[in-house]
């Protein structure tokens, strides 16, 4: 979904599409357009991940053409990567730049005295670097999110994203737990870990350490209070990772899980790396280890030749894995993927499964917030009256609360998607 663009004092209108390390790219390129000295640009950074997510990129640059008719278009982002020829053609485009180009200073420098190619998109997979881009965080004021790994070395058969994103590449442990410091510093009270592929953090670094010794040395050697991973891979989750789960009570008993299918025929078909029982064990491991995780995760529906043996497969994986948050996709053909070629399913039934699974979800949703009525909570306000418990469930208040600061909470009822509470116990809980 493309982000409301604003204008700041002059500053590029940036409109971003996809998931959270998009936007905190965009959020660098933000700073990086400022810093060149662009001016009056309309920059849209594109997602890849469905069919439908181009689409509604093309819609959103004709949209903000038709509005800012004198800017300069540019167009980025991994539908731009991988098909830059389709957007260079576009009547409301000016310039197309590649994923590895728009983090780059001389790229911006270029567009800001006009001394540049209309198209800058080089082979991703060429790319052997992913620098930790210092932004001061975006999305709140409470919370930050830090890119640790880009590119992905797997190639499961639905996804286009490794040709937008190219192979994985770390960013080293020391950089990132220099970043973090800097936003602790600046107030930041949660970091979020980001990448395309987090579990293969490392794997190109000297001595391939494992993502969980980042995690240990970020909570070993910073004062964030909260620190979250975004998705992850559970088949590749490592032994050091477990250990923090168990041991670590800052890092948050939410886990969101690139999951994609409950059948292990399906799961074959789309060149996954685990089957259903690895799913269900980690779930049941980890949940041991700490008795509040939640678990999202994300499942694709109406993948080719799923039937509805299949399909059921899926939906009772959400109960039997215990997950809350799914990020379901109704599945969507991608031009040179090997998906794209097997037998699909009609569109009708697509969107039929996806909407089951949805509805899954929002029974898994409210089951767990049903079961916080009553519980203690330490809340992470992103708004006076608008926090996330640990388990990021949504806490609304109804007097205001300090924004930024982590507020002991009592849940006393639910009101839609949302937990009601009042403030317990003192409150604000200090920064150490």
């Amino acid at each position: 979904m493309a982000d409301d663009p604003t204008l700041r004092e002059g500053a590029p209108i940036l409109s971003n599409h996809g998931c959270r390390l998009n936007a905190y790219e965009a959020e660098a390129m933000r700073e990086l357009a400022q810093g060149a000295g662009v001016k009056n640009a309309v920059i849209v950074n594109t997602c890849a991940v469905t069919q439908q997510a181009v689409r509604k990129a093309r819609q959103d640059i004709r949209r903000l053409r038709r509005e800012n008719p004198d800017a300069t278009v540019i167009v980025t982002g991994c539908a731009a990567q991988t098909d830059p020829t389709s957007f260079a053609t576009m009547a409301e485009v000016d310039h197309v730049i590649g994923n590895s180009e728009k983090m780059r200073p001389a790229t911006w420098a270029g567009l800001a005295t006009g001394g540049t190619e209309p198209v800058q998109v080089d082979d991703i997979m060429s790319v052997t670097e992913t620098a930790g881009h210092l932004i001061d965080g975006f999305g709140t004021r409470s919370r930050a999110y830090v890119q640790v790994q880009n590119g992905c070395d797997h190639r499961c058969t639905f996804c286009i994203i490794p040709y937008g994103r190219g192979n994985s590449r770390s960013v080293p442990a020391g950089v990132v737990v220099d970043q973090i410091n800097r936003l602790v510093a600046k107030g930041f009270r949660e970091v979020v870990l980001t990448g395309v592929d987090l579990t293969s953090w490392g794997a190109d670094l000297p001595g391939r350490p494992p993502l969980g010794d980042l995690v240990a040395r970020i909570l070993r050697l910073t004062d964030v209070a909260r620190l979250r991973i975004s998705s992850i891979d559970s088949i590749e989750v490592d032994e050091a990772l477990m250990r923090c789960i168990a041991e670590e009570p800052r890092l948050m008993p939410h886990l969101h899980l690139s999951l994609q299918h409950g059948a292990d025929l399906i799961l074959k078909r789309m060149k996954r790396r685990h089957l259903r029982d690895d799913a269900i064990r980690f779930c049941t491991e980890a949940r041991a280890l700490r008795p509040n995780m939640t678990f999202g995760a994300d499942i694709i529906a109406g993948f080719p030749t799923e039937t509805d043996a299949h399909f059921d497969d899926s939906l009772r994986l959400v109960e039997e894995c215990d997950l809350t948050w799914l990020h379901v996709f109704p599945y969507s053909a991608r031009q040179g993927t090997p998906a794209a070629r097997m037998p699909q399913l009609d569109g009708r039934t697509i969107r039929d499964r996806a909407a089951r699974l949805r509805a899954a979800g929002e029974a898994a949703v409210a089951r767990h917030l049903a079961a916080q009525v009553g519980k203690d909570h330490q809340v992470l306000m992103e708004s006076p009256r608008m926090g996330r418990t640990e388990q990021f469930a949504e806490v609304r208040f109804e007097t205001d609360q300090p924004e930024g600061q982590i507020v002991r909470a009592r849940v006393g009822a639910v009101r839609g998607d949302a937990l009601l509470a009042e403030p317990s116990h003192g409150g604000v809980i200090a920064a150490e």
